[in-house]
């Protein structure tokens, strides 16, 4: 993971594991891997990836069982509540950038249609 010097680490750790809980790449109820292997698969020191479950842990998208590990939430609500966050997140970046473009809203929905359906088609003739 390429790491943005301007945002804390454990942060985008925290936006990592979120981001593949929500795409499915984490189960909801999966277990996580240990703190320990967790620093190693972020190449992150130790005590960074224990912040990064003690903070995942208060917002409510994981918890520890004591001597098992530490768990996806099984909250269907909490995941789809993050979902809808992470797009408002993306939709806000994009309508920003059109703004500064001089593209109102209703011209960037219309944008993005046009685009969508020129991707969608291109991807039919490569098939």
């Amino acid at each position: 993971m390429d790491y943005n010097p301007a945002l804390p680490i454990y942060l985008q750790v925290m936006t990592a594991i979120k981001h593949d809980i929500v795409a499915g790449r984490l189960a909801l109820g999966e277990k996580m891997p240990s703190v320990r292997d967790l620093a190693i698969q972020y190449t992150i020191n130790p005590n960074t990836a224990g912040r990064v479950y003690k903070e995942l842990e208060s917002e409510g998208v994981c918890f520890t069982k004591r001597g098992m590990g530490t768990f996806v939430t099984e909250d269907k609500e909490k995941a789809a509540q993050m979902k809808e966050e992470m797009a408002g997140d993306l939709i806000s970046q994009f309508l920003g950038g059109m703004k500064r473009l001089g593209i109102s809203g209703e011209e960037a929905v219309e944008l993005l249609g046009r685009y969508q359906a020129k991707t969608e088609a291109a991807g039919d003739k490569a098939q």
